[in-house]
């Protein structure tokens, strides 16, 4: 995969591990498709969308026991998730 050069790698690897773990639980996802009001498709063409990140991880940070049970998963502290979600929204310094 090509990484976007407008957003740090870091930024865009955390994201698409965020994915993966919205996508494993299917009423999750749905969840995900319905309130970002993304379609499936939309969802694979834009892997390297700062805008499609932005919109999965502000899906996660808007809702607390999934950004805690999602950073659990791949090994991250929330505060890490949700900083990345505010970077994607106004790209800057990411710690």
């Amino acid at each position: 995969m090509e990484t976007n050069s407008n957003i740090s790698a870091e930024t865009e690897i955390l994201a698409l591990q965020a994915l993966g773990w919205v996508l494993q639980d299917e009423d999750r996802a749905q969840r995900l498709l319905a309130l970002t009001g993304l379609d499936p498709r939309e969802l694979r063409s834009g892997l390297e969308d700062p805008a499609m990140l932005s919109s999965l991880l502000g899906f996660l940070a808007n809702h607390e026991p999934d950004l805690i049970a999602c950073a659990e998963s791949i090994g991250v502290p929330p505060e890490k998730l949700a900083a990345a979600a505010q970077y994607l929204n106004n790209p800057g310094d990411f710690t």
